[in-house]
């Protein structure tokens, strides 16, 4: 058998906005578990990419079980489960925002609510709540990991899975978050090399974002006549941006308004008082394509129960060092719903060509290729 030379890498691991990573006790703690399987979905994509996104999907499983474990492959019971790759951090500590120091944030108008919410409440919603009686939303868990904290984190890994590997931690970087609600910007992580460590590098993985619906699985960021990047403004505070993002996710979602379909089988529903407070669908509308479930939007065929994450993702970045602006991005990974969605193609595409446009036509958000 032939034993590969190890590569070791070593880099700051730096959030740029608080991240709901919990533990057992469901208080935030840094632990290794969550990074790794940040860098194995990353990994997809690099891999994806490497292979003009003609994949086999059981070859790349066998590639990816043996390089961050697996217990699948019935040819290698000698090695089930053991990992390729070690990872390790400098410290595991809880996270140090406690309840109590959880900031103030701004309001955004939301037509469908009756008054103005917070945007911490609204991006966060589950790690954030708002305690019964109280009016300043706050900490579910005793704490998070702080914006601005940080830990050393080393990898060693086989030489020869380094070009994926370093190729997906270069997107780990740039796009990744981590814990609770990370596609709404929270756990935005940012990859520093020390002692010797190279720089980070690697090219988009583009493709066009129609093609990609053949797919359903996140393999790629998608394309038009060029990236599907929208970037905002820079924000002195990562506070003040998350208020922007917020504002922006409110709008690019209610732009797509629920309408009574008797036809399709669709029902009203009322509280207690009659008032109607949403509708029961017999068939999914534009909005449903987006994510799912809905409040007081269900649809029969999908219950209450099936999930769809959103495949439109925001990330916090910190530009000019530790004194530096904040700026968002807002980038796109299509891929087709699960089956048991039974999406119809044409009416994904419908949805997501209107998002791209809304995004285009806002005033405060410009294309980027980066």
């Amino acid at each position: 058998m032939t034993v590969q030379s190890q590569q070791i890498r070593q880099y700051s691991l730096h959030f740029n906005t608080p991240a709901f990573l919990g533990n057992a006790q469901q208080n935030a703690q840094w632990r290794t578990p969550p990074i790794k399987a940040l860098l194995r979905q990353w990994w997809r994509v690099a891999y994806a990419a490497d292979r003009n996104f003609k994949v086999d999907v059981a070859a790349m499983r066998r590639e990816e079980g043996l390089l961050f474990g697996h217990a699948w492959l019935e040819d290698d019971v000698s090695a089930a489960r053991k990992s390729a790759l070690r990872l390790r951090l400098s410290h595991w500590n809880a996270g140090a925002l406690q309840q109590q120091q959880w900031p103030q944030f701004g309001t955004v108008r939301h037509d469908e609510v009756p008054r103005p919410v917070a945007a911490d409440l609204y991006l966060g919603y589950g790690p954030v709540t708002l305690p019964k009686g109280g009016s300043k939303p706050t900490l579910k868990a005793n704490a998070a990991i702080q914006a601005d904290e940080q830990a050393d984190f080393s990898l060693a890994y086989p030489a020869g899975a380094a070009p994926l590997l370093e190729h997906a931690l270069a997107l780990t970087s740039r796009f990744g978050t981590l814990g609770g609600r990370s596609r709404n910007g929270w756990g935005s992580l940012h990859l520093a090399p020390h002692d010797g460590t190279p720089a980070l590098q690697g090219a988009l993985p583009l493709r066009d974002w129609q093609q990609a619906l053949t797919l359903d699985w996140p393999h790629a960021i998608g394309q038009d006549k060029c990236a599907l990047i929208w970037q905002t403004r820079p924000f002195d505070d990562w506070q003040q941006l998350m208020q922007e993002l917020a504002r922006i996710k409110i709008a690019l979602r209610t732009q797509f308004n629920f309408t009574l379909d008797g036809n399709a089988g669709d029902k009203q529903l009322y509280n207690k008082k009659r008032e109607e407070i949403g509708i029961a669908h017999g068939q999914p509308q534009n909005r449903h394509w987006l994510s799912y479930p809905v409040t007081h939007h269900s649809v029969r065929d999908w219950g209450n129960q099936a999930r769809l994450p959103n495949s439109l993702r925001f990330k916090v970045l910190r530009t000019g060092g530790a004194s530096g602006q904040f700026v968002g991005l807002i980038f796109h990974m299509p891929c087709l719903p699960p089956a048991a969605f039974r999406p119809s193609v044409q009416e994904v595409q419908a949805t997501w060509q209107q998002v791209h446009r809304h995004l285009d036509q806002s005033t405060s958000l410009t294309r980027t290729q980066k």
